[in-house]
């Protein structure tokens, strides 16, 4: 029954289906001609059993036996034996059964399309300083947009000017409102606050995070899960069993001498109550829930079979660079060997205002900059430009000589975890900065909710120095550390595991592959990780990994408990019809009473308050503000 796809034209044609069934029977037990209520019933069968009908007809040219037809073929026989009444009613009880799946189908379509109404229809256009009104949907990589306060993004972008406060809770879950200033990424369907924001725009509308939101929860829909898939193979030979024991419920009673009647009815009625809709219907509708509910809280996962997996982990492991860390270095400290910090600073500032290293962007916010002459890259040591009249350099510690004194401040440094920076004012070391990536605000209490949800320890895998991994470790709360990691080597690790491992970087992508569920750090994450993973954290939040494995695990137990409820249905109806006497109106609607059942109990995790995510006092008590503005359901 609920293999095909239904459509909400089904709601009409159920409509249509009961109305007629009114008409006949109250023409039949008002004592109108007999040509007057099969009439109606006649019709009754066309408007909500012709689907079902063409659907299994199609299948049988597969050949494939369906459940439409069982249904279709025991009303026929219903009405054979001149049960009219009872057939048509096991065609409204059908149709009005497809029609409700079609309902909840799309209510959870409507939770991943409501998404791209965030999308502004419209936007502003900057043109040598003119303003173009345009579509949003027409804005191409390199435009430059203007979105006025209390407007939505309209592209994926980078501030290029202004600044202000944009709301990112639609799309990533975050209650607080992020700062946005020029160099700050912006993503489409936000909303701005009080400022006026420039916006560079990074991605075309179809490449959005929005959209690929939207797009890839809809194309998990079409994923199906390993039970969905087990519950499938099964079903033909199943349905082709239950046709044989109908049939043997009709033969052998009748070569005994029972009567046709009675035979044929007990046979149709068994041949409803074992058809397997709601076992069908049981485990696709709950994790596609979880999958749209993760979608509106920042976690996008890529199938059901990935929310399955999801559910299946029992160990955790992270990068660190990006991932427990922000993925930005900040100076740590500052050590002066020679002159003052003030000359240092100035020296180091100036010729790193050149470098496109991310440690000399750092570098070079340390201190207002003075020209720089003769500027040069040596790469794999640093960097070099004279700055009035000094040959300044900065970069690795390989630019020491062996016998400087500056290598006794580089290596307490790295012991602390450090990454070091030297600074040489015409061959002579003046200073040692140290840099630190710092780590993210919400990772310990991430790190500490997974622990405690899958028993084990989470362990950091890097590809960086022992000293800086084993820092970031003691920072988070994580006990196994393994450094100094190639790519092969995580993947290594992870392989043959049931581990969940979350990174960002080109270098994660074949551990992302090769873990048991890969989860990729949304914005900052590389193309090719996006790619390997089956879970992108879009609003970059740790926390929400905890949050999303709760959601999957609860998604399984409502599968479990819908495949348990829909067995027992059909073993205690089928026995009452075997070894007793089940009116056929009952065995209809205790079948189809049970697939409306596990069909709405799997919707409900639709439901905002199934998603646990731990929040910091501020964003708890911004989150129902957030929530309004957005239109989310915030029960």
């Amino acid at each position: 029954m609920f293999t095909r796809m239904f459509r909400l034209s089904d709601v009409r044609w159920a409509a249509a289906a009961l109305a007629l069934f009114a008409l006949g029977a109250a023409a039949q037990f008002g004592g109108a001609p007999a040509w007057a209520w099969i009439t109606a019933y006649a019709a009754c069968y066309v408007a909500g059993g012709w689907g079902p009908a063409w659907e299994g007809a199609s299948a049988l040219a597969k050949p494939r036996f369906e459940v439409d037809l069982l249904m279709v073929l025991a009303a026929l026989a219903a009405a054979a034996i001149g049960q009219w009444f009872d057939g048509a009613l096991l065609i409204v009880i059908f149709a009005t059964s497809g029609a409700l799946e079609a309902v909840l189908t799309e209510r959870t379509a409507e939770s991943v399309r409501s998404l791209l109404e965030h999308a502004p229809e419209r936007a502003a256009r900057l043109v040598d300083g003119r303003e173009e009104i345009m579509d949003a949907a027409a804005l191409a990589p390199g435009d430059l947009a203007l979105v006025r306060p209390g407007e939505r993004v309209p592209a994926d972008g980078t501030v290029e000017g202004g600044e202000s406060e944009v709301d990112e809770s639609t799309l990533t879950g975050e209650a607080l409102p992020g700062r946005k200033a020029p160099g700050s990424a912006v993503l489409a369907g936000t909303l701005n606050g009080t400022g006026a924001l420039e916006v560079r725009v990074a991605r075309s509308s179809g490449d959005t995070v929005l959209a690929r939101i939207a797009r890839q929860v809809e194309e998990a829909s079409e994923a199906k899960s390993k039970t969905q898939l087990t519950i499938e193979k099964v079903e033909q030979p199943y349905s082709l069993a239950v046709v044989g024991a109908t049939l043997a419920l009709i033969a052998v009673p009748l070569a005994f001498g029972a009567a046709f009647e009675s035979t044929l009815l007990r046979a149709m009625t068994f041949m409803i109550v074992a058809s397997p809709c709601a076992i069908v219907l049981a485990t696709m509708p709950p994790l596609l829930a979880a999958v749209a509910l993760a979608g509106r809280h920042g976690v996008l996962v890529k199938s059901a079979l990935m929310m399955e997996r999801l559910a299946e982990v029992d160990a955790a492991a992270f990068d660190k660079t990006g991932t427990l860390t922000n993925g930005e270095p900040e100076v740590e400290r500052i050590e002066v060997l020679r002159g003052d910090e003030a000359r240092l600073r100035r020296l180091a500032a100036s010729v790193e205002a050149r470098s496109e290293h991310p440690i000399g962007r750092v570098l070079a916010r340390i201190e207002p900059v003075s020209p720089v002459a003769r500027f040069e890259a040596v790469p794999g040591r640093g960097v070099r430009g004279a700055v009035d009249g000094v040959l300044v350099e900065v970069g690795h510690p390989v630019l020491l000589d062996a016998d400087d004194d500056a290598h006794g401040t580089v290596a307490a440094f790295e012991a602390e975890g450090l990454t070091v920076a030297v600074v040489l004012a015409d061959g002579r070391a003046i200073g040692v900065i140290g840099l630190t990536d710092a780590v993210r605000p919400e990772a310990a209490a991430a790190v500490a909710d997974l622990k405690a949800r899958l028993g084990t320890e989470p362990r950091l895998l890097t590809g960086d120095h022992p000293a800086a991994a084993r820092r970031v470790a003691d920072a988070v709360g994580i006990g196994a550390v393994e450094a100094s990691l190639l790519p092969g080597g995580k993947a290594d690790r992870l392989a043959g595991t049931r581990a969940l491992y979350v990174g960002d970087g080109v270098n994660d992508a074949p551990a992302l592959a090769a873990s048991h569920v890969g989860a990729a750090m949304g914005g900052t994450a590389s193309d090719l990780a996006l790619q390997a993973s089956d879970v992108v954290l879009v609003g970059r939040r740790l926390t929400a990994l905890p949050a999303a494995v709760d959601l999957a695990r609860r998604a399984r137990r409502v599968a479990r408990v819908n495949l348990a409820f829909a067995a027992a249905v059909i073993l205690v109806l089928a026995a009452w019809d075997l070894f007793g006497t089940l009116p056929l109106v009952l065995g209809v609607a205790g079948h189809e009473l049970s697939t409306v059942v596990v069909g709405l109990n799997g919707l409900r995790l639709l439901s905002r308050r199934h998603w646990n995510e731990r929040r910091t006092p501020a964003e708890r008590a911004v989150a129902p503000l957030a929530a309004a503005r957005s239109g989310a359901d915030v029960r």
